[in-house]
């Protein structure tokens, strides 16, 4: 990676550490629940190391954005299920919605990775201790997590639920997460150079701004905006610090 490429990703950095998001201030005790399952239930511990053959961390979607995004589909699963359930299925709920952050992405780079995952997912539960249910809840999650696809309906309210909150969790990623890890890892995967990288900027803001009428559930639709205005914010920034730049000739982003 250039010095001034390096310069442009830790700058995303900085300015994403000042976002302070209102999903985290608000929910800090849900937070805390959810990585403290991620963190010690069996389950989740044994499909973390699971699942890590399955991802090239070089691409972008790989264990860290899983980690990511299971952790959020548990605060999600809390907040969303408070209403109704007792903590023992809350519990259950947010289990099964970690598991499905670590399995969406696995197949990330098949064609239709959504369904290959959903596949995948259900060989790799099968000497789980979770119910044919739960598997079939899973994969149907994995498979529906795709932005800008219709969401396939089911009149099951659990499976729309797990559903639901892997699709939001996923998305909050579209924030800073795009100008913190995924930019710069896809970036170098396809060795893109300094001007390439410019040019394809701003149809990428302009994607993400799209993803802010899709989120599915409560809690998603009132603070998912936030993570999306603020990667947004930061993109715009470091959009123009590359701009300072647009004299280099035949810069690459990574030294082949």
């Amino acid at each position: 990676m250039t010095d001034r490429l390096s310069q442009a990703r830790n700058k995303a950095k900085i300015l994403a550490a000042q976002c302070s998001l209102d999903f985290y201030n608000h929910f800090s005790s849900e937070h805390a629940q959810s990585r403290d399952i991620f963190f010690s239930h069996p389950m989740i511990l044994r499909l973390r190391e699971d699942v890590l053959p399955f991802f090239n961390d070089g691409f972008g979607h790989g264990i860290e954005h899983s980690k990511k995004v299971a952790i959020d589909a548990g605060i999600l699963a809390i907040i969303e299920t408070r209403p109704w359930s007792s903590p023992s299925e809350a519990k259950r709920i947010c289990i099964l919605s970690q598991m499905s952050g670590l399995l969406h992405d696995i197949c990330r780079q098949d064609e239709d990775h959504a369904l290959r995952a959903a596949e995948i997912s259900s060989l790799i539960l099968k000497s789980y201790a979770v119910s044919q249910q739960d598997r079939i809840d899973i994969a149907f999650a994995v498979s529906n997590h795709e932005a800008f696809k219709e969401a396939v309906k089911t009149e099951d309210q659990r499976q729309k639920l797990l559903s639901d909150i892997l699709y939001d969790a996923d998305k909050f990623r579209w924030g800073p997460d795009n100008f913190i890890t995924t930019l710069w890892e896809i970036c170098c995967f396809e060795e893109l150079s300094l001007n390439e990288i410019i040019a394809i900027f701003p149809k990428g803001l302009d994607f993400i701004k799209k993803i802010n009428e899709t989120f599915r559930t409560e809690t998603g639709r009132i603070y998912g905006p936030e993570f999306i205005r603020c990667g947004l914010e930061v993109g715009a920034q470091v959009y123009r610090l590359l701009l300072d730049d647009l004299q280099s000739k035949d810069v690459s982003f990574c030294h082949k």
